[in-house]
């Protein structure tokens, strides 16, 4: 358990501050706190839950001896990735599964990002889900980049995206770097044009240059439709040529097979998404997943070696050791 500084010096604050380290600093029980600050009890309980939820407290559960779940364990020494099982009931719903393990990601993001930092973030519901809780920390000379885009020809896709960035952006506060262009160019000889203005090869420039990118995995099988395969971002066209390319799903709208091949599949030639050449230049790379009809997906994007840091349920986490 760490305390950090808030900007805000609020009386609220600091009285979440002063709560925070008798609780868990000097190890006083709610009661003894309401009466020391003159108080209820249900009064100290909600100073706490805003000490967490601010980012005043952080709480870290370490495993036994800090060793990694017999689950993480066969993931690591089979994948060569740094697995986290996050635990869900076997009975929960795949909403319910992104929910919590978005949450769990949500509040131990900040190890991985300081100042004087990138990180990439590809939109989607996996996406939507972490920014909902994503605990405040304050960064300097930090920024978001976004790794795709969201434009397609229900809607310009600004909106969707740039609520998830600003959501990361302000609990970091981190510089924004919006990426306003479609999620698909209709002519692959329209992007490559695009690409070459200055405005947007800067933001490619930035994107090659990422100290951390966090994604999602697309899948056309999953309960909780990926955003891109719900989203009116697919004609029935592009189903089929996925169809006939063997895809099994996608990070950041690059398509790729079962074998973790991008090659050869043309609607990687239209998509605004990074080459995975791009992404495996990143030092950490951080995939959250849930649910077992992902496992396809996942299994995929290991084998195009994209991934460093795993997220995943329990439930995944088995399905992911057990497919052929």
């Amino acid at each position: 358990m760490t305390l950090v500084d808030d900007p805000i010096h609020s009386e609220r604050t600091r009285d979440a501050l002063t709560a925070a380290h008798l609780y868990y600093m000097q190890d006083l029980t709610m009661d003894a706190i309401a009466q020391e600050l003159h108080t209820s009890r249900s009064s100290i309980s909600r100073l706490l839950s805003h000490a967490r939820a601010s980012g005043l407290v952080d709480i870290q559960i370490r495993s036994p001896l800090d060793a990694p779940s017999l689950l993480e364990k066969e993931i690591q020494n089979r994948f060569q990735v740094s697995a986290h099982v996050v635990p869900v009931p076997d009975g929960a719903s795949d909403v319910d599964r992104l929910e919590r393990v978005g949450l769990s990601v949500a509040r131990i993001l900040g190890q991985y990002f300081d100042s004087n930092m990138t990180m990439g973030i590809a939109w989607g519901s996996t996406m939507s889900a972490i920014s909902r809780y994503v605990t405040p920390k304050q960064t300097h000379n930090s920024q978001i980049v976004q790794l795709n885009g969201a434009g397609n020809m229900r809607t310009t896709g600004i909106a969707y995206a740039s609520e998830i960035l600003r959501r990361f952006g302000d609990a970091y506060g981190a510089h924004v770097q919006q990426f306003p262009v479609p999620a698909f160019f209709d002519d692959p000889a329209t992007k490559q044009a695009l690409w070459r203005e200055r405005s947007v090869s800067r933001l490619l420039e930035i994107q090659g240059r990422m100290d951390v990118a966090l994604f999602g995995l697309g899948s056309p099988f999953s309960e909780v439709p990926s955003h891109v395969y719900a989203g009116g971002y697919l004609e029935p066209a592009d189903y089929d040529s996925l169809s006939r390319s063997g895809v099994v799903g996608d990070v950041a709208t690059v398509f790729f097979r079962a074998d973790g091949q991008a090659d050869g599949i043309p609607l990687n030639d239209r998509s605004s998404g990074p080459e995975f050449s791009v992404l495996r230049r990143t030092p950490r790379r951080i995939c959250v997943v849930s649910g077992s009809s992902k496992v396809k997906s996942l299994r995929g994007a290991l084998a195009a070696e994209l991934i460093t840091d795993l997220y995943l349920d329990e439930g995944t986490a088995r399905g992911l050791l057990s497919a052929d």
